[in-house]
């Protein structure tokens, strides 16, 4: 079996990974196991769910427990993310490119947030994310309220977020000198500003971006929009494969710390950048 997607009604205890083996004896109790490690399996009582890891924790009548199995997915390993900045009640993290930012309903061991959780040994809010095939900076909170103040910034837009971008082809004067791009994405407004800082012989040119809106895959649909796709994209430029790295990069992260109350830069070491100029 590859992949599934059940749920049951408890009725009676029982222990997890022996009620698993039951419902679904075609997986061995070693991948069910793995599979609850990995954060495959959700328990459920009223309205409240998680993941639950443990197999000998005992099931209660009334509860829900779900099992969402890939098996591509649960094989799959990541890169591992770096702690860059512990504040306790928030830390700031590089992830790599593919890596994803948190987990799905298949599992989590993918994730920078996962990773996060292991790491720290606190819990773990997730506040913004980059694509899977990003890499740079992210910012992940670790209590409820620094989780609801720095929400909060992204929403209102109070959040610098400047990225390193290498694009195809030379940018003709007339958008240099423009420095946006405002096309509307989901049918709402968005601009995307940026300098040119960097034009290489090969044609690919490196851009500072500055996103003052956060639309879905906004840098990576905005060039390629322009005819100036990011370079490694497999969805909307000319990669085809995993080996292709998508160049598009999170240098920069300014906020207000709700711990210090003052205003916080970090920028990405340039060890871990993908162009240092």
């Amino acid at each position: 079996m590859t992949k599934l997607s059940r749920s049951w009604h408890i009725e009676k205890k029982v222990v997890a990974i022996q009620f698993l083996a039951e419902q679904v004896p075609v997986l061995s109790k070693g991948r069910l196991k793995d599979a609850m490690a990995k954060g495959a399996v959700w328990l459920q009582q009223g309205k409240k769910q998680k993941r639950l890891r443990r197999a000998q924790a005992e099931l209660l009548p009334g509860q829900t427990l779900a099992l969402h199995y890939d098996a591509e997915i649960l094989q799959r390993s990541a890169g591992h993310s770096q702690l860059l900045l512990d504040q306790r009640a928030y830390s700031v993290w590089w992830k790599p490119a593919g890596v994803l930012s948190q987990g799905s309903l298949f599992g989590d061991h993918l994730s920078l947030l996962r990773q996060a959780e292991l790491q720290t040994k606190r819990p773990v809010h997730l506040v913004h994310r980059l694509d899977r095939e990003a890499s740079g900076l992210l910012l992940v909170a670790h209590n409820a309220a620094a989780a609801a103040s720095l929400s909060q910034q992204f929403q209102r837009g109070q959040i610098k977020k400047l990225y390193h971008v290498a694009v195809q082809g030379r940018l003709s004067d007339a958008l240099k000198n423009a420095g946006e791009l405002t096309l509307m994405l989901d049918g709402k407004a968005c601009v995307t500003r940026f300098v040119v800082y960097k034009q290489l012989e090969s044609g690919v040119s490196w851009l500072k971006v500055d996103l003052l809106t956060g639309r879905k895959h906004q840098i990576r649909r905005h060039f390629a929009a322009a005819g100036h796709p990011v370079m490694g994209d497999p969805r909307y430029g000319n990669a085809h494969s995993a080996a292709d790295t998508l160049a598009l990069q999170a240098v920069e992260l300014g906020w207000y710390c709700p711990v210090n109350n003052t205003d916080k830069v970090f920028h990405l070491p340039e060890a871990l950048r993908l162009f240092a100029g």
